[in-house]
């Protein structure tokens, strides 16, 4: 199985490391963001077991990650309902992902508001066509299946959103599997580029609405809307909803727009 071969270097001991299946998941000289965010995530739960549910991320993509990497984590402060964790990737000795987690117990709740349900909703996963991966990155093709999630033809604005779900069976707690899953859509940048050229992550911030979430067959209604661009960078807003319109996952993103 390539995610739990990724993972099992992952001990939760710091120090070195050797992700030898990495390749399933480059792209281009680093690591997939959701992939690299991932070890860093394992690497909390696995220090420190018993955690609270993950209630929320931040992740900054500094450097480009790779094969050989050494893995950090500290508990910045532990209260009684809420842990914070940091964890970090290094490179060559200087840090290459920096990672803070927030882990709270639930608590009787004194204010309920639920999420919005995705505008334009496109339907099943199984009632839409499938999206070839002739343009995307090979760990896309590898290991996540798509399905198209906006209707041909419309205005789709600076929005890419698409269903995905892992084409792998694998044991991944419900969290693990948001982590991974929550950055697999391009920037909707790339919609209003005016020339081609890179993007590239700079950073990623979430809240995880629902941690017990097992979306039906697998199925996540993935987008990426790009809601300001200029002067070299986005601010994307990246949402999952599970296969019933449920939202499980609420963030936000810098990216740099080259070319």
């Amino acid at each position: 199985m390539t995610i739990a071969s990724l993972l099992e270097p992952v001990t939760g001991q710091p120090g070195p490391a050797h992700l030898s299946h990495a390749s399933d998941w480059m792209q281009g000289r680093t690591l997939y963001g959701g992939a690299s965010a991932l070890v860093a995530y394992t690497m909390a739960v696995r220090a420190f077991p018993g955690l609270p549910p993950l209630r929320a991320g931040q992740v900054a993509f500094v450097a480009p990650v790779g094969e050989d990497i050494a893995l950090t984590a500290e508990i910045v402060r532990q209260g009684r309902n809420v842990t914070q964790v940091r964890s970090e990737i290094l490179c060559e000795g200087r840090v290459a992902l920096s990672a803070f987690w927030l882990f709270g117990e639930g608590r009787e709740p004194n204010a309920v508001q639920p999420a919005s349900r995705p505008e334009d909703w496109p339907g099943a996963p199984e009632d839409n066509a499938p999206v070839t991966h002739s343009f995307a990155p090979a760990f896309v093709a590898k290991n996540f299946e798509l399905r198209h999630g906006q209707t041909k033809g419309t205005d789709r604005g600076a929005t890419v959103r698409r269903w995905a779900r892992l084409t792998e069976a694998h044991d991944l707690d419900p969290v693990s599997t948001l982590v991974l899953m929550g950055d697999v859509m391009p920037p909707g940048a790339m919609r209003v580029m005016q020339r081609q050229g890179p993007l590239s992550s700079v950073n990623w911030s979430f809240n995880v609405l629902d941690p017990t979430s097992r979306s039906r067959d697998g199925w996540y209604l993935a987008e990426n809307a790009s809601q300001h661009a200029d002067a070299g960078y986005s601010s994307e807003r990246l949402r999952l909803w599970d296969a019933d319109g449920q939202q499980v996952l609420d963030g936000i993103q810098c990216v740099a727009v080259f070319g």
